[in-house]
């Protein structure tokens, strides 16, 4: 899930892309997976590293150039891929899948309204 929404940002040469949105998507679903197996059901303290760390990786994509910012939209998204990781290692594939569709039409039409 999350290397289709890195497929888009790749097409857009965008600095994160295919290989960058799998491997957080990836890894936030292997810490949940390895805490479930460690802490038997609660998830909550990796969840909560998760969304720092990845807080930390987002903030590494933000640039602030003389007039604008760049990387913000990277920046939510690599955060939102961590969130739906996290979703599909506590098994809610249903809730993964659509939040990857609702990254994806607001990726493709932001963009379009944006524009207007």
């Amino acid at each position: 899930l999350g290397m289709i929404i890195g497929l888009e940002r790749q097409l857009h040469k965008k600095p994160a892309g295919l290989r960058e949105h799998g491997l957080v998507c990836m890894g936030s679903a292997l810490f949940t997976v390895v805490s479930l197996s460690f802490t038997g059901g609660d998830v909550s303290r990796i969840a909560s590293g998760v969304v720092t760390g990845i807080g930390f990786l987002g903030a590494g994509t933000i640039l602030h150039l003389k007039d604008k910012v760049v990387g913000l939209t990277t920046a939510a998204e690599l955060w939102v891929v961590a969130a739906i990781g996290l979703a599909v290692g506590i098994g809610l594939y249903s809730v993964a899948a659509v939040t990857t569709v609702l990254v994806l039409l607001i990726l493709v039409y932001g963009r379009f309204v944006e524009k207007k």
